[in-house]
């Protein structure tokens, strides 16, 4: 008789991870924030976008106008900068 075991006898002892604990509610994930790095005089707007979190985003560069249409269109709540800061600041020239 073997001591193997299949994946489906670990499948009760697996610890959950980091992510499972995080709390993915409809409400959460509804919320989009854009807060505003730069704005650049050729009218490109440099800025991060998040979905749920704030300090979960990725850097975004659009012309002024599809900018003003990207956040109309996602509905999203604006950053002050204080915010900015606490989150934390890459210092990222455009």
């Amino acid at each position: 008789m073997t001591a193997s075991t299949s994946k489906s006898d670990n499948a009760g002892n697996q610890q959950p991870s980091a992510l499972d604990a995080i709390q993915t509610d409809a409400a959460t994930m509804q919320r989009r924030f854009v807060r505003i790095v730069k704005k650049q005089p050729n009218g490109l707007v440099a800025f991060e976008f998040s979905v749920g979190w704030p300090d979960m985003g990725c850097e975004l560069v659009l012309p002024e106008a599809l900018f003003d249409e990207f956040c109309k269109k996602n509905q999203v709540e604006f950053l002050t900068e204080a915010v900015g800061e606490k989150l934390g600041e890459n210092n990222v020239e455009y």
